[in-house]
């Protein structure tokens, strides 16, 4: 056992180096914060910032169960990946009283599934799945899932290549759970969802937007980020709220059990929890503010997109949680044949 922790802290220290008390280790996609706010808490603080980069959560979840998590101090990953974080102990509980600014949080987006107890996370972002479409080229009306699959939509439609989003769409359509585990039912979704393909032009999860806005795809199933930009740009597209119900996530933001510097991560959390700084961060990264706080000082011409609309139903909200491994498996089979079915 003594042997087993003296490796783990040499890989630690082979890692991190000795700690550095002005160094926020911060790890998580590239692209996350404007650099203003970087360049702002380093001149405030005098805490130099380290961004470092994961590709997928599952690379950085592998890391921490190698014993990495002595090797950051504040990573923000998607809600699915970050509770299997806490239910393997590789998530210390966040103290609100080293946070002035945690009243800005809106509660909301705290207590869910990944962390029902609010005690390990900070929510910075949510996003939602919606439907887009140019109202030039669409003559139908759209106001649910189900209308995706009319046949006036003929290889018109691009989607996001999300397995779970996807597959989801056809389960919602049959109004059942994004999460369910009845193996019948998801399969009768899979076929569902093939009956699609004829209408689906292009799957593709990166800058989808910009299709739309080039008149490849006349309608689109994007991440709320992706509406953002593209709304920005062309502000008559319109946006649908699918009546059948929609799926959300929240990007988490934790501090990692062993992490070198918790009061760096403490000091960096406090300074986006500030409402001005929060609001900058969400208009950069184009999703939900999830700082109440912030949304007063949003720009009034984000605000349509990265504030809840007004008498939004969240009872028609659900978050795509984790599956077990048989149902999961069943759901990438399935998107799989769908794709292949589309010719993509």
């Amino acid at each position: 056992m003594i042997k087993k922790m003296l490796i783990l802290t040499a890989l630690t220290v082979l890692l991190t180096g000795c700690t550095d008390r002005n160094e926020l280790i911060l790890y998580t996609w590239s692209g996350m914060f404007p650099q203003e706010i970087l360049d702002g808490f380093e001149k405030e603080t005098g805490i130099r910032i380290r961004y470092v980069n994961f590709d997928t959560n599952e690379t950085m979840m592998t890391r921490l169960m190698h014993g990495e998590s002595g090797a950051y101090d504040l990573i923000i990953a998607d809600d699915y990946i970050v509770e299997n974080v806490i239910n393997e102990g590789l998530a210390q509980k966040i103290d609100p009283l080293h946070l002035s600014n945690y009243k800005n949080i809106n509660h909301l987006y705290k207590n869910q599934f990944y962390d029902p107890s609010g005690e390990y996370t900070i929510p910075y972002g949510a996003g939602i799945q919606t439907i887009v479409y140019n109202p030039q080229k669409i003559n139908i009306p759209i106001r649910a899932y189900a209308d995706l699959w009319d046949t006036g939509l003929a290889n018109s439609i691009g989607i996001i290549d999300h397995f779970r989003v996807i597959n989801g769409m056809a389960l919602k359509v049959m109004g059942q759970s994004y999460n369910t585990n009845d193996i019948e039912v998801i399969q009768a979704a899979g076929e569902h969802l093939k009956l699609l393909a004829p209408n689906i032009r292009l799957i593709r999860d990166d800058n989808l937007h910009d299709e739309l806005l080039s008149g490849e795809i006349s309608i689109a199933v994007m991440y709320t980020s992706q509406v953002t930009m593209a709304k920005m740009e062309r502000p008559q597209l319109v946006v649908v709220y699918p009546e059948e119900g929609l799926g959300f996530g929240i990007m988490p933001a934790f501090i990692p059990v062993n992490a070198p510097n918790p009061d760096a991560a403490y000091a960096f959390l406090n300074y986006i929890l500030d409402a001005e700084n929060g609001a900058r961060c969400f208009e950069y990264l184009g999703y939900y503010s999830t700082f109440s706080g912030s949304d007063p000082y949003i720009k009034d011409e984000f605000k349509d997109f990265l504030t809840i609309p007004e008498g939004f139903d969240f009872d028609l909200m659900e978050m795509i949680e984790n599956v077990s491994d048989e149902t999961a498996a069943l759901h990438n089979r399935l998107y799989t044949e769908f794709k292949s079915r589309a010719g993509r």
